[in-house]
């Protein structure tokens, strides 16, 4: 049957007689399976250099396509099941979800479901039953993908306050290569909008024309108008996710160019910004995302509460400016954690209970006043940019709407010498880690570590791959790839004593068994003049200190088409939650270097079993 099907859909094309590689590419399209080009060109080749043509026979087509998409694997999982190794009975298929997939739900409803959806064949699915052509489809498809079919939606509890979730954070959104002399560019926030980003960084300097600016200061960076920005983002804010959208202001500007930008703020974003609380004008605790939802957030300096600011509404406040006090050299805008003394130098006795190693004295921080037009800061609600003192500081003062940026540098010294009270911070304050400000290449820090202790803003430079960005998309795959994931209940409860280092009673041990079987099209070596490399697979966790874990397959020597390596590697994970696996395929290119090929990383809990 299959034969009469497969001639079905190709005769027409060889009404000619015979295809060149590009028809041959198309219809292997028409067939509906995925191929790579550089193997489809190895494959076609190997068939006509016996002949010296360039084109194939109805025959050759259909060995190509058996050499591609029959792989042996199915094969074997195929006849393990189909009692005749021709077809699978649904019988035969739901004993195959139950065993293989781990399907202990699975039914006739189910089988006839993956039937109708993957079987081409209309007589074999008309008996309800399914081919190898269906089965391989089937096995092909997002169904059998490793990350799990139901975390592809949005499926956590969307209703807590906003402090609890993991917000998906970019760094110098604006610039798209490095911090120095590199363009900023509009498309830097289109990117990371279309990526499920949900907080933004715009750093706004005073322009010509009264018109405000937007580019790394201090630097050859290019400048794009502050008011193209916003409308990029109103155009492109929910294209992805339907939450709330925060826009983290690093503001140079006077006030007189502050004004500018509330205006076009209101004026371009209209009814998505939150000018006002939602509910009581007494802010007790943040409001959730689900309550959120198509809003957008500005995150800057505020002068006074946000009840006097809603009282001022109606009233016009354009000319009116309110002061902030400052430390000169720790504000968050120099982003030059080196040089900032961890405190003011008056908070010696706070430096020793957080067991912060005393820092030599540096440069005295000076106090200095910051202007901000009201019109601007009134566009603050809840989330209020405020300075970050200490720990205790923060517990005894801080409101819930007010949050703190702490440079990586600084930060990575609390989750050294104060985990626990900083895993307390997080459960109350959002909390924004940023890259330090000697990182001119746009490099980014893990965000691991960062996550460890519940940091809600791990901002990265979106522009540069690499490992880092890997962790952050694999981890925001999760939950719909909305750019808010729950954090785990030790990291949101107040009274949690969780650290990363020792996780105690808060470890919930889960051993995990990987069986690598076999890669399929994997790209060619940059060295292989064909179609060849030399795969190998690293397999590694991420998480808190101890889990983390790394193991490496062996080298299948000189095929990327289709290398097998039946190899199970064990591992045993103390907090799943926090843990992401990355799959990395590497290409031995000699005893001391390998090629990178390709990765895929994901939340160790959005493994699909099977």
């Amino acid at each position: 049957i299959s034969h009469t099907w497969f001639l079905s859909i190709i005769q027409n094309e060889f009404r000619t007689g015979k295809i060149d590689l590009d028809s041959t590419m198309e219809l292997l399209e028409k067939l509906q399976m995925p191929f790579g080009f550089a193997h489809v060109k190895h494959v076609f080749k190997k068939t006509v250099d016996k002949r010296k043509e360039h084109t194939i026979n109805i025959e050759d087509f259909r060995a190509i396509y058996r050499t591609i998409v029959h792989r042996p694997e199915f094969h074997e999982l195929f006849r393990r099941y189909s009692s005749n190794c021709k077809i699978l009975a649904d019988t035969e298929l739901i004993e195959f979800l139950r065993k293989e997939q781990y399907e202990t739900e699975a039914c006739e409803t189910t089988a006839l479901e993956i039937i109708l959806k993957y079987e081409p064949i209309e007589e074999v699915r008309k008996r309800r039953q399914m081919s190898f052509e269906g089965f391989i489809r089937y096995m092909s498809s997002e169904e059998c993908s490793v990350f799990k079919n139901d975390h592809r939606t949005v499926y956590q509890d969307m209703n807590q306050p906003l402090c609890d979730y993991f917000i998906s954070s970019s760094h110098n959104t604006y610039l798209i290569s490095d911090q120095l002399i590199g363009p900023s560019h509009l498309w830097g926030y289109t990117s990371a909008l279309l990526k499920g980003c949900r907080c933004l960084e715009i750093d706004c300097w005073d322009g010509s024309n009264n018109e405000p600016v937007v580019y790394h200061g201090h630097t050859l960076t290019s400048k794009i108008p502050f008011h193209s920005v916003i409308q990029v983002i109103d155009k492109y804010a929910f294209v992805a996710s339907d939450y709330p959208v925060v826009l983290s202001l690093e503001n140079h500007c006077s006030p007189k160019q502050q004004e500018v930008m509330a205006d076009y703020l209101e004026n371009i974003l209209g009814d998505k910004l939150i000018t006002s609380t939602i509910g009581d004008t007494v802010v007790t605790q943040l409001p959730s995302p689900e309550m959120l939802k198509f809003r957008i957030l500005v995150k800057n300096k505020k002068v006074g509460t946000i009840e006097e600011g809603m009282l001022r509404r109606d009233l016009d406040s354009h000319g009116e400016t309110g002061e902030i006090s400052d430390f000169e050299n720790i504000s968050d805008e120099d982003e030059t954690d080196e040089k900032a003394p961890l405190y003011p130098k008056s908070d010696s006795s706070k430096r020793k209970s957080e067991h912060i190693p005393s820092a030599p004295p540096r440069k005295k921080a000076k106090m200095k006043k910051v202007k901000i037009a009201i019109a601007l800061s009134d566009l603050v609600i809840y989330t209020k940019s405020e300075k970050f003192v200490s720990f205790e500081h923060s517990l005894a003062n801080q409101k819930c709407y007010e949050n703190n940026s702490i440079g990586e540098v600084r930060a990575r010294k609390f989750v050294k010498h104060s985990a626990k009270e900083f895993v307390s911070h997080t459960s109350r304050f959002i909390t924004r880690i940023y890259p330090k400000g000697t990182r001119t290449n746009s490099s980014n820090y893990n965000p691991q570590e960062f996550w460890n202790v519940g940091c809600q803003m791990v901002a990265l430079n979106f522009q540069t791959p690499g490992l880092q960005m890997e962790l952050q998309n694999g981890k925001f795959l999760d939950n719909g790839g909305c750019g808010y994931i729950l954090k785990p209940e030790f990291l949101r409860n107040h009274n949690s004593t969780f650290t990363p280092y020792s996780v105690g009673r808060y470890s919930k041990p889960m051993s995990l068994s990987i069986r690598l079987i076999s890669g399929h099209q994997l790209p060619p070596s940059n060295l292989s003049k064909t179609n060849k490399a030399d795969p190998l697979v690293h397999i590694e966790i991420y998480g808190v200190p101890e889990d983390k874990a790394k193991k490496k397959s062996s080298v299948i020597k000189s095929n990327a088409l289709s290398p097998r390596w039946d190899e199970t590697f064990s591992f045993t994970v103390q907090v799943p939650e926090l843990a992401l696996i990355r799959f990395s395929v590497e290409d031995e290119i000699s005893l001391v270097a390998n090629e990178f090929l390709g990765q895929y990383t994901l939340p160790l809990l959005s493994l699909n079993k099977g």
